[in-house]
């Protein structure tokens, strides 16, 4: 009986330290998830006095002056429909300092000079993304949880902060799993329901569903696998490899979890005594290995020829071909016209 080679080990290592390409977008940027500009105000349309005092913020030269005249617009238009484009002109003058904590600084100050709650709806995300960015998920995670208890349908930042979950489970750090796996189960249910937010156009909406429903299937079903949910973590990358067939990463992670248990058959077979039931085992396993020869030969294909991928292509690649060569008389014929199978075009 083939046992697990020391490749598969480093390359399964390799899959709880790697990011995917697709979720590093999410904390590179909170720009490409939610429109922050978006003017959320659900009064008449403003008057000339309002449009002319948010220009002067707007054409303010520095940052101390633009607070100067946000804070003469606040005072003097309180419930203005342009409340949450001032404060968003605001924090986004903020996002040019180079110094992050700076720029931390200035967005918690913010927090306590522009006091209604819209302004929070626009500054928290902001802080959020600014926190995970800095290394601060504690206070990411705190920001987060009390801004989606008043904003629970914010899918962008429900998005976000269910993959920086996973980003700390990978990094060894559990304690924020649950939460994530919360917030993640919420996006899905979001984007899934079809009915799109008002940040977003109908453009933006398209492109949000289609790039980040299976990340978020994928990478909760990584969580759940990391947290000893096998049948939710089965169930997730099935559902994310029905979405996107391109991702070989999916095929990595459900290679493991079949190649588990086909580890667990090779040792059940090992101390099982001669007989009809050992035989029984024994075929059991190898269904099992073909059914990880089948998976990792999909990932192999989809991985080969992108330097993003070749590190990992090459440790599964190795444990592809003994489980290859085990189950065909120690040979390698026709491996690779099954890898040819899945590679893109």
């Amino acid at each position: 009986m083939r046992s697990i080679s020391s490749n598969f080990v480093k390359a399964a290592a390799l899959l709880l330290t790697v990011t995917c390409l697709s979720t590093t977008l999410v904390g590179a940027s909170a720009g490409p998830l939610r429109n922050i500009a978006q003017d959320k105000g659900k009064q008449g349309a403003p008057s000339d006095g309002e449009q002319k005092a948010l220009a002067k913020v707007e054409a303010a030269t520095d940052l101390t002056a633009k607070l100067a005249a946000a804070s003469e617009f606040i005072k003097k238009f309180p419930k203005s429909a342009l409340r949450s484009k001032l404060v968003s002109h605001i924090a986004q003058e903020v996002a040019k300092i180079q110094d992050a904590p700076q720029r931390i600084a200035q967005l918690e100050n913010m927090l306590v000079v522009f006091k209604e709650p819209s302004d929070a709806e626009v500054i928290n995300p902001i802080l959020i993304d600014l926190y995970f960015k800095e290394k601060r998920p504690d206070d990411g995670f705190r920001v987060a949880a009390a801004y989606l208890a008043k904003s629970p349908n914010d899918v962008a930042v429900l998005t976000q902060v269910a993959l920086e979950g996973v980003e700390q489970a990978k990094k060894k750090e559990a304690k924020f799993a649950q939460q994530s796996l919360q917030f993640g189960g919420k996006a899905i249910e979001l984007i899934e329901s079809g009915k799109k937010p008002e940040s977003f156009d109908e453009a933006r909406w398209g492109e949000f569903r289609t790039n980040w429903l299976p990340v978020l299937y994928q990478q909760l079903g990584l969580l759940s696998m990391m947290t000893g949910n096998k049948a939710d973590a089965k169930a997730k990358l099935e559902k994310a490899g029905s979405l996107n067939a391109k991702d070989p990463f999916t095929y990595v992670l459900l290679g493991s979890m079949v190649n588990d248990d086909y580890q667990q058959l090779a040792q059940q077979h090992r101390v099982a005594a001669a007989g009809p039931q050992k035989d029984a085992i024994l075929t059991q396993a190898h269904t099992k290995m073909d059914e990880v020869i089948e998976l990792f030969a999909r990932a192999v294909g989809l991985a080969e020829g992108n330097p993003a991928y070749k590190e990992l292509h090459d440790q599964i690649l190795q444990d592809l071909q003994s489980y290859y060569k085990y189950r065909h008389a120690g040979s390698t014929d026709g491996l690779q016209q099954l890898i040819d199978k899945y590679k893109m075009p």
